[in-house]
């Protein structure tokens, strides 16, 4: 009872001590150093006529060597972001060769001197707190020692000149370095010390213009940077001291006793029927996978597969390389089932019917060169605008990114193969679900405006969420966990309430994973037209008939709803919702139609958000795939 008199109390004291004074350190616009550093050359390609006058019986390939590099430096830092930075400096590329025998097994060995004077130009971007920076520019390289010295067992010692060598070449690099102060605050005078590494790739280091040499480098090393600024007071004015009451805020946290161990999954992907044009081009995009008509003859759905895994990045890289290959899967099923026609039928987002058209057949050429459509399969048609169109009339808001969505070519058929589902059956883990629910509102009601969360673990590692306005939010548990096992956090909900008042309130959370094998499960992706809430009529159908029946008894189905990044936050966020809440209705009213027993649903939506969607939003088809809900079927253990 004390406590809440006291916290409905409104308290007004001025503090009475003289103003405080904080020096900040002086951020100097331009600085001045020089930088030392060892060259790690790696050699490859063949190397064996060495000038005109020597050429090795046996071939060199591979090498190594470390080399000197020192520099004389400038930085220009407009901010504390960006900048500029330019190097002059000697640039050491010596190495020893792998040694080799010639024919007559006599031991060669072969060491090269090269050197340049080099001029480094690079763009120096800092977004951290820290003295952390990265830098990425280009190397213009003038060679200044171009000598070797070679051995045969059994001829006297050569050395001399490399003949065809470069005398500029143009390359690139990109690194890293670490400021670290070494002056006092106050002083106007800075000086840093600042580690690096940096890399620079083939592209350009071939340092001669005959046979194949290549080399590329890692360089260590560490600068001395000098810099003057100013020294800048910041006056820190005596406040009011207000004591405010703290608002009732309901914050609770709900996690599983064990978190389910990462999951395996066979997913299915769905084809949308368009394919995307770049403007006025009648050209089919770069993005899109075109084969030479060699490579479409021995073509099949199961070389999608075997490219998919060649990156692990998550799904939508995969299932953006599925799409990327929309053509391909038409042509090989159109080759394959001489019953299949087609109708292209361009649009052009009111430029026009004519070059809707060309868009068609643009494809069609494809088709019919690439693959050996019979012409007489494939119709096309040009039209202003799509039948289903995304710019509708009337609208005023992100018309650049609608109109892109209606440039496109609609691929229609009447046979349900054209464009089938495509299933990778490769099994890749599952880094999703296993949901932490937070919530600050009660029985639907909000008690904040916008809220974050600070969760903190036993070694201090922090991890920040947010900022959010709904009542409730979940966080992955995977995420949380990371490669850990078992972890306790404290968590902090720092938030405010519709009056701007400052709310903080602390809570506990134990997460442990379950070490029992590894589950195994199903995906499936349902899409929607834009700005509807209802799947269209293809995808229940599908739902009902090919989905419902893999859904074990006992099952747990988890449905999560997207949206492309058109329109506000809060309205995409309503949408996917409602969305996740219609498949749901769907699945749900169905397996209980079929008799399914146990089933357990977890549903929820994300709107746009970056973190959970499934793609970028920068190209339409992006946004098409971002229009969807995905849905995860994991059997009872």
């Amino acid at each position: 009872m004390k406590r809440k008199i006291f916290t409905l109390l409104l308290l007004i004291g001025f503090a009475t001590a003289s103003q405080a004074q904080e020096v900040q350190r002086p951020q100097p616009k331009f600085w001045f150093g020089v930088s030392a550093a060892a060259n790690l050359n790696f050699y490859s390609g063949t190397t064996q006529t060495l000038n005109s006058m020597l050429k090795a019986p046996g071939a060199f390939h591979d090498g190594f060597g470390v080399g000197p590099y020192g520099s004389v430096l400038m930085e220009y830092r407009p901010n504390q972001v960006f900048g500029l930075m330019l190097n002059l400096a000697y640039d050491g590329r010596g190495a020893k060769f792998d040694g080799v025998d010639a024919p007559c097994n006599c031991p060669e060995t072969l060491n090269t001197k090269l050197a340049y004077l080099t001029v480094e130009p690079s763009i120096r971007i800092a977004p951290f707190k820290s003295g952390l920076y990265l830098f990425l520019g280009g190397v213009l390289s003038h060679n200044i020692n171009k000598s070797f010295s070679y051995t045969q067992l059994l001829k006297p010692d050569a050395t001399g000149d490399f003949s065809e060598v470069r005398t500029n070449k143009l390359s690139a690099q990109v690194g890293a370095g670490y400021d670290i102060p070494l002056s006092p605050k106050s002083d106007p005078f800075q000086v840093s010390l600042s580690p690096f590494v940096s890399y620079h790739p083939y592209f350009g280091q071939e340092p001669r213009s005959v046979e194949s040499w290549s080399l590329q480098t890692v360089r260590v090393g560490v600068a001395l940077k000098f810099g003057k600024g100013h020294v800048a007071e910041v006056v820190v004015e005596p406040v009011a001291a207000v004591v405010v009451p703290e608002p009732e805020v309901d914050f609770t946290i709900e996690a599983p006793a064990k978190m389910p161990a990462k999951r395996k999954v066979k997913e299915t992907f769905p084809i949308r029927n368009y394919v995307f044009f770049d403007g006025e081009s009648q050209e089919i995009p770069g993005r899109y996978v075109r084969l030479e008509k060699d490579k479409a003859n021995i073509f099949v759905e199961a070389q999608i597969e075997v490219t998919a895994t060649g990156n692990n990045d998550g799904r939508s890289h995969r299932q953006l390389n599925v799409y990327y290959n929309v053509l391909n899967v038409l042509g090989a099923r159109m080759r394959e089932n001489p019953t299949i026609n087609v109708t292209l039928i361009g649009s052009s987002a009111g430029k026009g019917a004519k070059l809707g058209k060309k868009y068609a057949e643009s494809i069609k050429v494809y088709l019919v060169d690439e693959f050996g459509i019979d012409q007489a399969r494939i119709k096309t048609e040009g039209r202003n605008q799509p039948i289903w169109a995304s710019e509708r009339p009337g609208g005023n808001k992100e018309l650049v990114l609608l109109r892109e969505d209606d440039l496109r070519v609609d691929i229609v058929s009447s046979s349900p193969i054209a464009l089938a589902p495509l299933q990778i059956v490769e099994i890749q883990e599952d880094k999703s679900d296993n949901p932490i629910i937070f919530r600050t509102g009660k029985d639907g009601k909000k008690s904040l405006e916008s809220w974050s969360l600070e969760l903190k673990d036993e070694k201090g590692a922090v991890q920040n969420f947010g900022p959010y306005t709904n009542e409730e939010e979940s966080i992955s548990g995977n995420v949380l966990l990371g490669d850990k096992d078992v972890a306790n956090y404290t968590v902090v909900l720092i938030g405010k309430t519709k009056n701007d008042v400052a709310v903080r309130k602390a809570s506990s959370l134990h997460l442990v994973r379950n070490e029992e094998p590894t589950q195994e499960g199903l995906r499936f992706s349902v899409l929607f037209d834009f700005n509807k809430p209802k799947t269209v009529d293809a995808y229940e159908k599908f739902l009902i008939e090919d989905v419902v029946p893999l859904v074990p008894d006992n099952a747990t189905v988890i449905v999560h709803g997207h949206t492309d990044a058109i329109g506000s936050d809060d309205y995409n966020m309503k949408l996917s919702k409602e969305r996740a809440n219609d498949i749901r209705n769907i699945l749900e009213s169905s397996l209980n139609k079929a008799g399914k027993k146990g089933i357990k649903f977890e549903e929820n939506g994300y709107g746009e958000d970056a973190n959970s969607a499934p793609f970028g939003n920068k190209y339409p088809e992006e946004r098409f795939y971002n229009r969807t809900v995905i849905i995860d079927i994991i059997p009872n253990k």
